[in-house]
C-alpha cells in the first residue's frame, strides 16, 4: 500500500506513522507536516508545509496513493466556534478536495473522536459531525470516520496538547487495565495505527469505527 499522512507529529499521528513504518504491506509513505518529525526511514518522504490551506501547491504529487490517514487536530479548550471550524472543518475539506480531485480512488480515513454527534451540546462534537457528513458525502473510494476515546501513548508516543501529557503522566500506572477492562472508552496508539492500515487495506464493515470497533480491527 501506498499511504498519505496528515499530521504525523501529533500523538495519533506519531502512531499512525510507526505503524505504518513496520507494517510491510506498505511500501511508500508521504507525509506532510507543518514540522520536521524527526523520523527517517527508505520508505518515508517528508514534505515541510507550514500553512496547509496551500495543499493545492503539492497536488501534482498526491495522485497516486491507496489511502489518507488525516491524524490532524486540535483541542477545542479556550478555542471559539470559529476559531475550532477553521481548524478542524475548513482545513480537513480544504485538503480532502484537493485529494479527491487528484485520486478519488483513495479511501479518505478520517480521526474524529467519541462523542461525536450533530446534536450534542459540545461544541466539538458539533463541528466534528459536521466535518464527517460532508467527507461522507464525498465520492472517494470509501470514507471511514474513527472515533477513539482515551488514546493510551505506547513506544516513546507524546502529545502536543499539555492538558493530554498532564492527564496521561497522572492516569499512567492504571492506563494499561483501563484500556484492558473498558475497549468501549479506551485503546492505544498502536491499536489505532493498526486499525487504520487494516481498514485501509480491506475495509470494514461500518463507515463509522468506534472505540469498540478499532480495537477489534486494531488488536492483532
Amino acid at each position: 500500500m501506498r499511504i498519505l499522512i496528515f499530521g504525523a507529529t501529533g500523538m495519533v499521528g506519531q502512531g499512525a506513522l510507526r505503524e505504518c513504518l513496520r507494517d510491510g504491506r506498505v511500501t511508500e509513505i508521504l507525509s506532510i507536516v507543518r514540522a520536521p518529525s524527526g523520523v527517517s526511514d527508505p520508505k518515508l518522504t517528508e514534505i515541510i508545509l507550514t500553512d496547509l490551506t496551500l495543499i493545492a501547491s503539492q497536488a501534482s504529487r498526491l495522485g497516486h496513493f491507496d489511502a489518507c490517514l488525516y491524524c490532524v487536530g486540535v483541542s477545542a479548550l479556550g478555542m471559539s466556534e470559529a476559531q475550532y471550524t477553521e481548524v478542524t472543518h475548513d482545513l480537513t475539506m480544504t485538503i480532502a478536495k484537493v485529494l479527491i480531485r487528484r485520486n478519488p480512488a483513495m479511501t479518505f480515513i478520517y480521526v474524529s473522536g467519541t462523542g461525536t454527534s450533530r446534536n450534542s451540546h459540545q461544541m466539538w462534537a458539533r463541528v466534528k459531525a459536521q466535518t464527517e457528513d460532508e467527507l461522507a458525502a464525498m465520492k472517494f473510494k470509501a470514507v471511514f470516520d474513527f472515533r477513539p476515546g482515551f488514546i493510551q501513548p505506547l513506544h516513546g508516543v507524546t502529545s502536543k496538547t499539555g492538558w493530554y501529557t498532564a492527564q496521561y503522566l497522572l492516569t499512567r500506572p492504571f492506563a494499561p487495565l483501563f484500556v484492558y477492562l473498558f475497549p468501549r472508552l479506551a485503546t492505544t496508539t498502536e491499536r489505532l495505527g493498526r486499525a487504520m492500515l487494516k481498514v485501509a487495506a480491506d475495509g470494514y464493515p461500518v463507515r463509522v469505527l468506534e472505540n469498540i470497533d478499532i480495537n477489534a480491527a486494531g488488536g492483532a
